[in-house]
């Protein structure tokens, strides 16, 4: 049986979160590539954070559930929809992204065959641009934030443009994640606390993304300066290190619990 074609019981319900601010012409473009997944969501939740433009018009306009957030910055709103989300998965991308049309359904497949992982994180590949710049610029790019996520975290980076994972994941870890600073990158945070508890593996789900973050040299520099941010911010607590002997211990004690209680149930 094709994993897209499981049974209602087997198929994880899906919500699909987007953050957005005065980028109604971009979200119009995303919202239309959700509309044409072969295997649709079963919510997709528009965060509004404070739009001036249309961007709340156009999500009504495509059906869309529609959360405002007064609180400035990414990190509210992508919370706020997080909050929001009512399905078992909850699914992640910008409004500048373009799903690919399987992209939900590759992702609950990808839930569905590995239930002992709560995240999954994919990449993207440019969809404007100089053409004969989308490839290296795209490798480079995700290359080093994944090295650099790695060195930092100890673990896999998020990549909030192609990110899924379990609600009651977030649920475990929504009352510590940094909301309240806009300068942060929310997807690096949440790797932080979604990585204290739960594997993170890599999905080859398919996603396209806009090359604009490119455009200003200076916007690209306060993205990697709120990278660097993201990290300081975790720190000492959250030093690799330190987050290793905590995941090791944790373990430990989990497998001391499992043994406890089959030697009960013998």
């Amino acid at each position: 049986m094709s994993p897209h074609h499981a049974t209602a019981r087997e198929r994880p319900t899906v919500s699909v979160v987007i953050p957005v601010k005065d980028d109604a012409v971009a979200l119009r473009r995303c919202l239309r590539a959700l509309s044409l997944q072969l295997d649709p969501p079963d919510e997709v939740v528009v965060v509004d954070n404070a739009s001036t433009d249309d961007s709340a018009g156009v999500a009504r306009a495509a059906g869309a559930r529609i959360v405002t957030c007064p609180q400035p910055g990414i990190p509210a709103a992508a919370a706020a929809g997080y909050d929001s989300a009512r399905c078992d998965l909850i699914l992640r991308l910008d409004a500048d992204c373009i799903p690919a049309i399987t992209w939900v359904g590759d992702l609950r497949s990808d839930f569905a065959r590995r239930p002992g992982v709560a995240v999954l994180t994919g990449g993207a590949r440019f969809v404007d641009g100089s053409r004969a710049l989308r490839t290296p610029l795209a490798a480079v790019y995700l290359g080093c934030y994944a090295a650099f996520g790695y060195l930092a975290l100890g673990h896999l980076p998020l990549f909030g443009s192609n990110l899924a994972f379990r609600r009651s994941s977030w649920r475990r870890v929504s009352s510590r994640v940094h909301r309240e600073d806009p300068r942060l990158h929310d997807d690096f945070d949440l790797a932080f606390h979604l990585g204290e508890y739960d594997v993170i593996r890599h999905t080859a789900a398919p996603m396209g993304m806009s090359m604009r973050p490119f455009d200003d040299p200076r916007a690209f520099i306060r993205r990697v300066a709120g990278g660097f941010r993201s990290v300081v911010s975790h720190w000492p607590v959250d030093l690799p290190p330190i987050r290793l002997v905590r995941r090791w211990l944790r373990h430990a004690r989990r497998r001391r619990r499992a043994s406890t209680r089959t030697g009960d149930e013998a």
